[in-house]
Parts: C-alpha cells; sequence; structure tokens
C-alpha cells in the first residue's frame, strides 16, 4: 500500500516554518489530526475534516487505523519521532506507509541555545510519566534534558533534585523556542521559586552534588544500605555477579521469581532505559519495599505482580531471563519457569539452603548449563582489630534454554 498517513513536526513558528514537502502533504490530506493549538494554525476556510486528539489517546489511533487508504496528515510539535505521536503510531502502522517529516526537537533546539553536545546528554520525558524516573539519570555533572509535563514541572523537579543532594544543580527553563515568545529562565534548584512560566517549556539540568549518592553509577552491585529490605535481599557482590550472568541486553524481560525488594528486577532495568522486568512477589511487606526502591532508584515503571508462583506466572508475557533467589524448593516452580522461557533464553538460580542445593544439582545433571559456588567474606569488629566474617555462600546455576 502507498503512504497514506503524513506525520508533519511543526516547531513555535507554525505553518510558516513547515517544510515544502510538509506543506504539500498537509494541502493534500482529506483529514487532518492533532491538538487544539495545532489545528488553531490552519486557516479558518479550511472545511476539511479534523480530528482532535482524545483521552486516551489510543481511542484517537484507533479512529486513524480505520482510515486507512485514505490522505491523513497529523500535525505534532517538533519531532515525532522523539517521545513523540510517531513513535506510537509506527507501534501500529508499518512505516511503509508513513511519511514523517520532522521539524527540529526541543532537544535540539535546547541543546543549540546552551551550546551542549545532544550524544553527551541524558534525555527524559516527564509528559504523563513518573517524575522518579529523574533519579535513574542524576549523577555529578550529568547535563540533562527533560520534557516538562507542563509548567508546574520545573518547580517539581527543583524540589526533587534538593531532596537527592543536587541542591546546587543550575536549572535552566527553555520556553517556546523558536518563536517570538521564547524565554530563557535560569536559577539554582535549592533557591528556584520562579512559576510565571509558560506550559510549553524544556528543562535543562546541570546537576552538582558536593558528593554522589550510592547508587549514582548504573553498574550491578548498588551498595545494600540503598534498598529497603527486611533481609530478603541479594547481597551486593552476589548480586553482582548475578546480573552480569543474566546479562540484561537492551529491550529484554526479566522475571525476578520471588523478589524479595527487588533488587535484581531494579538493577536489571537500571542497566538501560528499554530493559523490561517483572518483579513477582507475594509478601505484602515486600511488595511496598519493591515499590518504594523502584521508586528511589529511578525505575518507578518495574511491573509489580502480586502472587505466589509458580500460579501467578501462567499469564505473564515470555521471558527473556527468569532470576529464582528462593522458594526452588516449591513443587513444579523451576518446571514452570523453564517451560516458559524463550528459547535462547538464560535462567539463574541462587540457592543457599542444602535443600535447594540439591534441586539445583539435579536441574544441572538434566539441562546442563554451569554451576558456581560464590562465597563471600567482609571484614568486622572482633575487639580492638579487624576479622573476616563469611557471608552464607551461595550455588548459582546459570543455563542457557536451547
Amino acid at each position: 500500500m502507498q503512504k497514506w498517513l503524513s506525520i508533519v513536526g511543526i516547531g513555535e513558528d507554525g505553518l510558516a516554518g513547515v517544510s515544502p514537502v510538509g506543506r504539500s502533504l498537509l494541502a493534500q490530506a482529506t483529514l487532518i489530526v492533532g491538538g487544539e493549538r495545532h489545528l488553531a494554525l490552519l486557516p479558518s476556510e479550511d472545511k476539511r475534516e479534523k480530528l482532535l486528539w482524545t483521552s486516551p489517546i489510543a481511542d484517537s489511533v484507533q479512529q486513524i487505523t480505520q482510515r486507512r487508504g485514505q490522505s491523513v496528515c497529523i500535525l505534532a510539535s517538533g519531532d515525532p519521532m522523539c517521545y513523540g505521536i510517531g513513535v506510537t503510531l509506527s507501534r501500529h502502522i508499518p512505516i511503509t506507509e508513513m511519511m514523517i517529516v520532522p521539524a527540529p526537537s526541543a532537544f535540539s533546539l535546547a541543546c543549540a541555545r546552551l551550546g551542549w553536545s545532544l550524544t553527551e546528554v541524558e534525555t527524559l520525558s516527564l509528559c504523563g510519566r513518573d517524575l522518579a524516573l529523574l533519579n535513574a539519570v542524576l549523577y555529578p555533572g550529568a547535563k540533562i534534558l527533560l520534557l516538562s509535563a507542563d509548567k508546574t514541572t520545573p518547580s517539581t523537579v527543583a524540589q526533587l533534585l534538593t531532596q537527592q543532594g543536587y541542591g546546587d544543580s543550575q536549572i535552566t527553563v527553555l520556553e517556546r523556542m523558536g518563536g517570538i515568545h521564547e524565554r530563557i529562565t535560569e536559577g539554582i534548584a535549592s533557591d528556584w521559586t520562579i512559576t510565571d512560566l509558560a506550559d510549553l517549556n524544556t528543562i535543562a539540568i546541570h546537576a552538582h552534588s558536593p558528593l554522589p549518592t550510592p547508587h549514582a553509577h548504573r553498574l550491578p552491585g548498588i551498595p545494600d544500605t540503598t534498598y529497603r529490605h527486611d533481609g530478603q535481599l541479594t547481597k551486593r557482590e552476589v548480586r553482582a555477579i548475578t546480573l552480569s550472568t543474566l546479562a540484561p541486553l537492551p529491550g529484554q524481560l526479566l522475571w525476578d521469581v520471588g523478589a524479595g525488594c527487588g533488587s535484581i528486577a531494579i538493577e536489571w532495568l537500571r542497566s538501560d532505559r528499554r530493559c523490561r522486568a517483572i518483579a513477582i512477589e507475594q509478601h505484602p511487606d515486600r511488595l511496598q519495599y519493591i515499590a518504594d526502591n523502584a521508586t528511589a532508584l529511578g525505575v518507578p515503571h518495574l511491573q509489580i505482580v502480586v502472587g505466589a508462583a509458580p500460579n501467578v506466572l501462567k499469564d505473564l508475557p515470555e521471558p527473556d531471563a527468569i532470576f529464582i533467589g528462593g522458594g526452588l524448593t516449591t513443587p513444579d516452580l523451576l518446571e514452570t519457569c523453564w517451560k516458559a522461557l524463550r528459547s535462547g533464553g538464560r535462567l539463574v538460580a541462587n540457592a543457599v539452603t542444602v535443600e535447594s542445593e540439591h534441586i539445583l544439582f539435579q536441574w544441572q545433571g538434566k539441562l546442563g548449563g554451569t554451576l558456581t559456588r560464590i562465597a563471600i567474606q567482609r571484614t568486622e569488629p572482633v575487639g580492638k582489630f579487624l576479622g573476616w566474617k563469611a557471608m552464607a555462600p551461595v550455588t548459582q546455576w546459570a543455563v542457557v534454554k536451547g
């Protein structure tokens, strides 16, 4: 099918700034889709059919897909493929049926104003998304660009920065870039009181902190003290080895079965923003720990499934990797996990009891894989001196499904 859907990016300068190709696609359309601000740019004498975005947007997407084959033009802000409608529609309509004509993104415009290299900047959208996502990209010296939800976002961002020890960070709010009403406002997070802002704004942060937070890095093995837990925590050194063995890749899905406080799933997600994870847990207190830890560590999108494995696993999406940190003696648990794992997927199980270890030896005999004994010792005071105290050794089985 020929390209019937066009998505045309518009900047703050309106239709005058649209490229000739974009204007041609708009002129040919029989249906024009956009928000109130975009549709208001059209001449009053334009009597063609208009479609205003609805909430939820899925209803509008369905209406657009029903017009397949007609000439439809969508007006979008900036670059439709940068946290924009183009990304949403590409999940429903083949790119071979679409023509996308981007305008400069807010991120590109902000870098041009600030002299920042876009390749060295952390980018994030807070439009309809949890502010806690910012926690995952905070580190001393970070340059961060945020798409604001509205004019109140800079204030909430300043509060979060201050609470996290980044109160000395420079904040720059860039409003309505590319238009005659463009304005740039600067300030320090801890002193931020500015509220007279446009809803359409982008926030630039140059993060400053006297000391980095313990979880500022993204490598596995965040300090144990970072987590809220009741003792059901895969310890730092074992966690680092376990994440290395699980080997997360962008976009892959992890099942963290018997998640405890959620540390494995959380650090899987922190390895790349495209990673996905499901934490399965039945204990009420631990469920709250998982939610609190996920928010504090910048991955509030961690999916939490309440219930006992293996019964609760049957309707979950197929995983690329599975971690089992406890409950290995539960009947049918390993069988269910192995059956659910996709071909080529990785299963890692840790055992601390003799009974669980025996089960891993049996499964390794049937399916192969590697068995590793992890023994960690930490120093602790012995009177006036230091002595070595051994942590409970962990037997780890890792196997790839053929």
